[in-house]
């Protein structure tokens, strides 16, 4: 029971890990001589960043995954808190019903940010608010990462779900 609980703990962990890096790291859509993200754009040859603001057409869809990505991480964060109180709190048997909850919430906020940037990325990528040609890009790590970290939160909520405390 120690090593499924050591396993439950180290996954938790993990998708909330994957979560920051992609929601932090400037490489949802990356060139040759440019990354980008849900925050900002960078040019790899001068090394200068450009906050992505309300100047840019596509804002609104940019916000809602800024959104979306932030959430599924506090999510994730509190999905563990309540995970270790309820470990001491619940009597044996119990399913960690609230904490499924809260990580199954993380998981569609993870994909509703990938789903939007996925269909938007086109238009994302033709703003005229960049000083650069960036549209022939290609995606990055951070937004693979992001694909990753909501089946691992998918995959975590279920397991919640399943588990029950046993002795």
């Amino acid at each position: 029971m120690l090593i499924l609980l050591a396993f439950i703990i180290v996954f938790h962990i993990t998708s909330a890990a994957l979560l920051f890096i992609s929601t932090i790291d400037n490489a949802w859509w990356v060139g040759d001589d440019f990354s980008t993200d849900v925050w900002r754009m960078c040019d790899t040859n001068t090394s200068t960043c450009m906050a992505i603001t309300d100047e840019f057409n596509e804002y609104p869809s940019i916000q809602a995954v800024q959104a979306a990505m932030i959430l599924s991480t506090i999510f994730c964060c509190v999905a563990f808190l309540v995970f270790i109180l309820q470990l001491f709190r619940l009597k044996q048997g119990e399913r960690f019903v609230l904490t499924s909850i809260i990580q199954l919430l993380s998981c569609l906020c993870v994909m509703i940010a990938a789903s939007i940037y996925t269909d938007r990325h086109e238009d994302l990528h033709q703003s005229r608010g960049y000083r650069m040609e960036v549209s022939k890009g290609q995606y990055g790590y951070s937004f693979v990462l992001a694909w990753i970290a909501f089946a691992f939160t998918l995959i975590s909520g279920v397991m919640y779900l399943v588990l029950r405390k046993r002795k």
